[in-house]
């Protein structure tokens, strides 16, 4: 399978020309909703948010890799002060140089690794009252350095291990096990076909340039995901900037999915 250019987003510019408007009806009742998104460790809770609305998660590990993003590193932030950010990073090396995938790239020094993101998240979460919650979501990610030097995986089991502290039960599946054809649009719906999705859950950076012909011809509906506005609750304020353990760390495990709910009120499907 091909690989497509340097992506920063699970929903990515097209060429303008020749692209038309995503049909945005809501989805229809019943109708398996999917998300489609590079993994990051730690996640954003704007991308936490995203993949807790999906019904499935297909893992976007066979695109270049970019140090830019967020699939080796996150910015932590204390408790008390969500703009004191400091970036939690897994040093990666590239066998392939720039054209490497997300899947190839490897721990530099796993072991230090290791040691880093559990004093970091100690560092920063070890005081909170829901600390044991923090700490039952990171011991899988641990573990998980004793049985790979792959960076995607660490990144992968730190989103499942967030997703299952707000009892998520989607469906997980790579990119890389899946048939899709080139071009970014249909490359995306051909992996929302792939998994039998009739809906593909699509950010608002995406919205702007998604390719509408390859889903409408799969007759797959885009629908788009908006975050709750800030003003409403506190954790969204920070929620493009910092991993969403500040926010299951802050306000524990109940109320972050009762909030993840309410956002997954917002992308459209009745």
């Amino acid at each position: 399978m091909k690989s497509l250019p340097p992506t920063s987003a699970s929903c990515t510019p097209d060429s303008t020309a020749g692209s038309s408007s995503p049909d945005t009806s809501p989805a229809t009742p019943g109708s398996k909703l999917c998300a489609i998104h590079q993994p990051n460790l730690f996640p954003r809770l704007s991308t936490l948010a995203k993949l807790f609305a999906a019904d499935c998660w297909v893992v976007l590990d066979d695109v270049q890799f970019a140090r830019r993003d967020y699939q080796h590193r996150a910015r932590l932030a204390p408790l008390d002060a969500p703009h004191a950010r400091q970036w939690l990073s897994l040093p990666t090396h590239l066998p392939n140089g720039r054209p490497t995938l997300i899947s190839e790239g490897r721990l530099v020094e796993p072991l230090k690794s290791h040691r880093r993101v559990a004093e970091r998240v100690r560092q920063h979460y070890g005081h909170s009252t829901h600390w044991k919650t923090v700490q039952t979501a990171l011991e899988p990610v641990l573990d998980r350095f004793g049985t790979t030097d792959r960076t995607a995986d660490i990144a992968e089991s730190s989103a499942l291990a967030l997703l299952a502290s707000v009892d998520w039960q989607g469906e997980v599946v790579r990119s890389s096990d899946l048939p899709a054809r080139a071009g970014r649009s249909q490359r995306l719906a051909d992996l929302a076909a792939a998994v039998g999705s009739g809906a593909y859950l699509c950010g608002t950076g995406g919205m702007r340039y998604l390719n509408a012909e390859p889903f409408a011809a799969l007759r797959i509906v885009v629908v788009p995901f908006l975050l709750p506005d800030a003003s409403v609750s506190g954790i969204w304020r920070s929620a493009r900037e910092v991993s969403a353990l500040w926010a299951l760390a802050t306000i524990g495990p109940e109320r972050l999915a009762d909030e993840l709910r309410v956002s997954g009120l917002s992308h459209g499907r009745p």
